[in-house]
């Protein structure tokens, strides 16, 4: 598994600035991004349209993820652990074992997308 990292993205650091608004009007306006290994440690994400969004192998350890819908959304090796994820939707295929494994011991998520 891959560490997490700071990427260069510029849509990616608009995520780590916490401006959610200004990510989602770019993705919208067709810009695409990779946030794949992505460093997501502690901050504030509500409000993210995770539609589409491969965030394999990301690290969310104390992020706040409440209400975002990750379904159509790839979090294969991403860990949660300690995240805020009330109201959150996962992919069905995630199973709630994974789930609290990853929030309760940082254990990376995995199932077949």
């Amino acid at each position: 598994m891959s560490a997490p990292k700071i990427l260069q993205d510029p849509l990616y650091q608009l995520l780590r600035d916490e401006n959610i608004q200004g990510f989602n009007e770019a993705r919208a306006q067709g810009i695409s991004t990779d946030l794949r290994c992505g460093d997501f440690r502690g901050l504030d994400l509500r409000g993210l349209n995770a539609d589409g969004l491969d965030m394999s192998n990301a690290y969310f350890r104390g992020s706040d993820l409440r209400g975002i819908d990750f379904t159509h959304c790839r979090l294969e090796g991403s860990s949660i652990a300690g995240a805020n994820i009330s109201g959150c939707y996962f992919p069905k295929e995630l199973s709630a074992d994974e789930l609290l494994l990853s929030m309760n011991h940082g254990i990376r998520m995995r199932y077949n997308s």
